[in-house]
């Protein structure tokens, strides 16, 4: 994730860089699939969920045990995610039992259709300290991306009613060919009904997401939304208006803000900005951030589903994560072994070589350069590289799944 206002502060306002910590240490961030149960049916889901059960989930026992080891393994931020996680049968003593637990950062990651004037007093109880809400668009836009006549309203009507009980609320917006022109509305919205997070994410080739891969835009439609975000950041920093405005699964979005703020800033303050970028280090998949899937398979992030680093069912989170699988590995390397553009580009250290599963899922080797990088050669300092160095080979990877295929 990208913290674009975070960022924008320190042009204004800067703070000391954050010391990088070294990569065997770092505790992630776990998005945990509780279920692929869902009464969405949503054109870009990642997990390919339905509105019916699925065999091989987490009992109740074994999901206790995983919130356990993950208290025990003390992680950063446990974010509670499916399908629907208000779907799973014993979602709320699931969520009792993290609070109980105490976790620093507890989330709820839903399309907020399940969230009513009933239920959100208990969200409020169990203290979540955020509550992120999907949607793809304004009024039947959205509802078509989600499958179901009338889900806009279901999740803004979830919406208003967090913000009524003081619960932090988020937008996620996935943006496509085909709702790209409802960003500003999206904006808009956040700004009326006084959201406090606004999530744009950059489509990944994974699950139903991969299928309609051909929805992502154009390169020149994300330099256009980005202008747009860093516009609207860029005046709620100088209003001190609290919307905060983050991106998420593609880095390049980190290397095209330095870029704008190198031709407006002094060469000190982009010297301190920089620092703070490669502090961050971009992609986290298999060192800041780490996923359970509903079956409690473990990934090296949550779309990642083709490689799986071992079971909860077999193993704590906490041994399986610091054990000693080759892709988790390679991963955590700085700089990766990337090709192509990727392995030629001089922001390396700031976006950590974006996301890797969408240069696996094109060209089946997933050190290839990320077909979703939208700068130029030149923009990234590859003008002129020799690309045949860095030449594409298919990667036959190691996976404790023995279905497993990467092509």
């Amino acid at each position: 994730m990208f913290r674009l206002t975070e960022y924008m502060r320190e042009l204004v306002s800067p703070s000391p860089p954050r010391r990088r910590t070294r990569p065997g240490t770092v505790r992630p961030v776990v998005i945990w699939n509780l279920t692929r149960s869902c009464n969405l049916k949503c054109r870009h889901c990642y997990t390919v969920s339905a509105d019916r059960p699925f065999p091989g989930e987490l009992t109740h026992d074994e999901a206790i045990l995983v919130l356990r080891d993950l208290s025990d393994f003390r992680v950063p931020a446990l974010i509670l995610s499916g399908g629907e996680p208000m779907a799973r049968f014993d979602f709320w003593e699931l969520a009792e039992e993290a609070r109980r637990l105490d976790f620093r950062h507890l989330a709820l990651s839903t399309n907020g259709t399940r969230i009513d004037a009933g239920n959100v007093a208990r969200l409020a109880d169990l203290r979540f300290d955020y509550v992120g809400i999907s949607l793809d668009g304004i009024g039947t836009v959205n509802d078509w991306f989600r499958g179901v006549e009338g889900a806009f309203d279901q999740a803004l009507a979830g919406v208003r009613a967090c913000k009524a009980q003081g619960i932090k609320v988020g937008l996620r917006f996935t943006i496509t060919e085909s709702n790209a022109h409802h960003l500003p509305a999206m904006l808009d919205l956040c700004r009326d009904e006084g959201v406090d997070k606004f999530y744009l994410s950059h489509l990944v080739y994974a699950g139903r997401g991969d299928k309609h891969r051909g929805e992502d835009t154009a390169h020149t439609r994300t330099r256009h939304a980005m202008d747009l975000l860093i516009d609207r950041a860029w005046k709620a920093v100088e209003k001190g208006e609290p919307l905060e405005i983050v991106t998420g699964n593609n880095d390049t979005d980190a290397v095209y803000f330095l870029r704008w703020a190198e031709t407006r800033f002094p060469a000190q303050t982009i010297a301190h900005l920089r620092k703070h970028l490669e502090a961050w280090g971009g992609n986290s998949s298999g060192l800041g951030v780490g996923n359970i899937d509903p079956q409690g398979k473990v990934h090296p992030d949550t779309y990642w589903s083709d490689y799986t680093l071992g079971s909860v069912k077999e193993q704590p989170f906490s041994e399986i994560w610091t054990g000693d699988d080759p892709m988790l590995a390679t991963l955590r390397t700085r700089p990766r072994p990337l090709k192509g553009r990727c392995g030629a580009c001089a922001y390396q250290a700031v976006c950590g070589g974006n996301t890797r599963i969408r240069a696996l899922q094109l060209t089946g080797d997933p050190w290839a350069e990320d077909p979703a990088c939208y700068l130029s050669a030149a923009e990234i300092g590859a003008e002129g590289a020799d690309l045949d160095r860095l030449a594409v080979t298919p990667f036959r990877g190691k996976s404790h799944d023995p279905a497993h295929r990467f092509f």
